[in-house]
């Protein structure tokens, strides 16, 4: 498995989610109370971008007339057709043997760690075909 570098962490501070795209893949990144999950942004039902969707809590119920609110802000809801996930995990809770989002470990690294690499910079063919008028102030 590849390593990507998303972000500095004062970037995603907790409750934000950033959106990129990795490899050709939509990802979002979530900074929920300091942890970070990563989760593919493409609902498996019909394709909407799930992770632009509320993040939201899970009502749970072992007696009638007892609900308990669990997971804050730990669930995903597509938005549009409202499918539910669990951003730590992928799993769906519409159908969870059928349906999963794929879920990416996310973790902070120290800087120095970062910066040590290996990493190959992506290079672009350019040429330049005429002159140009430069200023220098």
């Amino acid at each position: 498995m590849a390593r990507h570098v998303i972000a500095p962490v004062d970037e995603l501070p907790p409750g934000t989610r950033k959106f990129l795209e990795i490899d050709g893949r939509p990802i979002a990144i979530f900074n929920v109370k300091g942890e970070y999950f990563g989760l593919m942004n493409r609902c498996p039902h019909q394709g909407a971008a799930l992770c632009e969707g509320p993040l939201i809590g899970l009502a749970q119920s072992n007696n009638p007339g007892e609900i308990e609110y669990t997971k804050l802000g730990e669930i995903i809801r597509c938005p549009w057709h409202g499918w539910e996930f669990d951003i730590r995990t992928g799993q769906s809770y519409c159908d969870p043997r059928r349906f999963r989002v794929k879920a990416y470990p996310a973790h902070v690294e120290p800087g120095a760690s970062v910066v040590k690499g290996p990493y190959i910079a992506e290079t672009i063919p350019v040429s330049v075909e005429s002159d140009y008028v430069v200023v220098e102030l």
